[in-house]
């Protein structure tokens, strides 16, 4: 397992209007792990606010593969129905791992005794949520890298290939930037953080008419 929390560890600082992660640092462990769990079975043993990054990317990347199996001309239809519970399974459980970086991120907010100013206006986005795309960019990034590398590929190809990627690198400068704001405006007590909650309902077997119809179940 990758023991990231021994590389990116949630500092104490003395001003609590400090992060409790920079946003570089929070990417430089997504892309580490990308890369460590090409190699080893996605796993971690971090801890706090770390753990709960590591638990959102570890969902991502597998949502990202069971996605490309999907995807295979060769797969059975067998195959196409585990896969499809699969990625239910994967994405709810990264739904709820998004919610629980921000519900980390409000309890420290409350330790620190962070609240705040009145009326001021939450973004539009959460740092759960900004997290989760950069999770999703740092795949994006590594796989249009095994693109650029490719042998059996042809110069166009990799060209091509090297081009998106200068896209995606801007883009990541960008997020890595907008979050390091977020969290900033947030722990100055500049802006709410309010914990998005997304609700699904295709996997709860008492919302989804599919799943309580077949089964014969009333509401609770």
């Amino acid at each position: 397992m990758t023991h990231c929390s021994s590389q990116c560890a949630c500092r104490q600082s003395a001003d609590p209007a400090v992060p409790p992660l920079p946003a570089g640092e929070i990417d430089a462990l997504l892309e580490r792990l990308v890369a460590r769990w090409h190699v080893v079975d996605p796993g971690h043993n971090a801890t706090e606010l770390e753990a709960r990054i590591c638990d959102l990317h570890k969902f991502n990347f597998q949502l990202w593969h069971e996605e490309d199996i999907a995807r295979s001309p060769e797969v059975t239809d067998a195959r196409i129905a585990e896969v499809k519970r699969n990625i239910d399974r994967f994405n709810q459980a990264r739904n709820d791992a998004i919610e629980k970086v921000d519900d980390w991120l409000v309890s420290e907010l409350a330790r620190r005794g962070i609240e705040a100013i009145p009326d001021a206006a939450a973004a539009t986005e959460t740092p759960g949520s900004a997290i989760d795309r950069i999770s999703i960019l740092e795949l994006r990034r590594f796989h249009m890298r095994e693109q650029i590398d490719r042998a059996d590929a042809t110069q166009e190809h990799r060209e091509k290939a090297a081009t998106r990627m200068a896209v995606l690198d801007a883009q990541r400068g960008h997020l890595v930037a907008a979050l390091d704001r977020l969290l900033a405006e947030i722990f100055q007590g500049q802006r709410p953080l309010r914990v998005f909650r997304m609700m699904k309902m295709y996997n709860d077997p008492t919302m989804n008419p599919y799943l309580y119809k077949a089964r014969g179940q009333a509401a609770a």
